[in-house]
């Protein structure tokens, strides 16, 4: 694709970069965030077919299964974390190569988070413990961090940060923009949820009308089209956090500019610039 003008975005401008960025590169994008899905896929799978096309509340889960298909399941999972931190890291260094109108491919993007992996569940697991901390207390404030901490993974990916570093760094940037974090956030979740809904409703119906042949022909369909519907919905999210994040940095720290002067070294943020923009506009 042509090289996006770097400059100040508005909201409706991140996003119509985002699904013009995500449309022209749809194989790339959803290639990435399915790693995670097959791994979780065949193990949710084989719980439904060793419970009978069900996964039994009172059973807890794994109980009652073999200890080597318990171990194969509990392999898998972690399979689809590794694959979670993959898809995640790759994905924005993806949006970051192409925003700046540089080509990659899947295997490249999954070798330049290789080295970043240990950061980046670091960066994930503190971000999640803060945002958990934060809906504990109440709702809002939970809702506030995580519109603070939008782009802790393209801070912890892009700049190579460390967990801490990525939090703070990400609440720098969003200071007077959580708004717009807030508008995306919400974007995101009603589509996923919207589509959600869909998939689970003949599912639900069987469920509700106790109809057991119904319950394990759906249940399996159910999961697999999730899986599919997952992969194409996540990388939204990770193309307008990575998008929002360059617009902050364009915004208070004059990337744009650092491009134009250096474009091999713009990835490294410098503390002294101040915004060019008054913050929340």
């Amino acid at each position: 694709m042509n090289q996006l003008e770097l400059r100040p975005l508005s909201l409706g401008e991140i996003l119509d970069r985002t699904f013009t960025l995500y449309r022209n590169n749809l194989l790339l994008f959803v290639g990435l965030a399915a790693i995670p899905r097959l791994p979780s896929l065949i193990a949710g799978l084989l719980q439904l077919q060793i419970n009978g096309g069900t996964i039994s509340v009172s059973q807890g889960g794994l109980s009652g299964l073999t200890g080597s298909t318990i171990a194969f399941v509990l392999v898998t999972w972690a399979l689809a974390l590794v694959g979670y931190l993959y898809a995640q890291g790759a994905s924005v260094a993806a949006v970051s190569e192409l925003y700046l109108s540089r080509p990659i491919s899947i295997s490249q993007a999954l070798r330049r988070v290789t080295d970043e992996i240990g950061p980046l569940l670091g960066a994930l697991m503190l971000n999640g413990l803060v945002i958990l901390v934060g809906f504990i207390f109440l709702i809002v404030p939970g809702v506030y961090l995580m519109c603070r901490l939008f782009v802790v993974v393209p801070a912890a990916v892009i700049e190579r940060k460390g967990p801490a570093e990525s939090l703070s760094r990400s609440m720098m940037l969003t200071k007077g923009f959580a708004g717009r974090a807030f508008v995306i956030l919400a974007l995101y979740f009603a589509i996923s949820i919207g589509f959600g809904i869909v998939v689970s409703l003949p599912a639900g119906i069987a469920v509700a009308t106790r109809n057991i042949t119904a319950i394990q022909t759906w249940a399996p369909i159910q999961a697999i089209v999730s899986a599919i519907l997952e992969a194409f919905i996540t990388p939204i999210l990770l193309i307008s956090s990575s998008i929002f994040y360059y617009d902050l940095r364009v915004r208070k720290e004059a990337f744009d500019l650092q491009m134009l002067m250096d474009p091999d070294g713009a990835n490294t943020p410098r503390a002294n610039l101040r915004s060019l923009m008054p913050e929340g506009q």
